[in-house]
């Protein structure tokens, strides 16, 4: 006769291991910002596969090399929703924010100078619960006007 050992294992034991194993392998696929491409320009779509806001809306990270000094404007333009615009340090600060844009739009348009060299985030997100669809981003370093 051989006896062999067995371990019991508490089911729900066993769910919570299991459950926070799936979450722990899902953290790095569920936070990635996009790098910009080169042209430093967009177009994309923003749906209820990006990152909640936690207001109803959603959000889509952008990552941008910025040099201390830059002069930037960044602007976000959607027929789809009321966009929401943040660019946030390589601290995690917020540098800048706009909602509405000068011309009376819901697009958003805002206008900073980089004071730190690093990698930015640029967000775009819909206010509220605005929803989601197509945009156009574009972040234009600007040059200074020649006497």
């Amino acid at each position: 006769m051989v006896l062999r050992e067995v371990t019991i294992i508490p089911a729900t034991l066993l769910t919570i291991c299991i459950s926070a194993t799936a979450t722990f392998g899902q953290v790095g696929k569920l936070y990635s910002p996009i790098p910009l491409p080169p042209s430093n320009e967009v177009s994309d779509t923003l749906s209820d596969k990006d990152i909640p806001t936690g207001q109803g809306g959603f959000a889509r990270d952008y990552t941008v090399k910025l040099f201390k000094g830059d002069n930037l404007a960044i602007d976000l333009n959607s027929d789809s929703f009321d966009t929401m615009l943040t660019l946030l340090g390589p601290d995690g600060s917020t540098v800048a924010e706009n909602d509405d844009g000068p011309d009376g739009t819901s697009n958003s348009l805002l206008f900073t100078r980089i004071t730190q060299t690093g990698t930015y985030i640029v967000r775009v997100r819909s206010f509220g619960e605005t929803g989601g669809g197509s945009f156009k981003l574009k972040v234009t370093r600007l040059q200074p006007v020649k006497q």
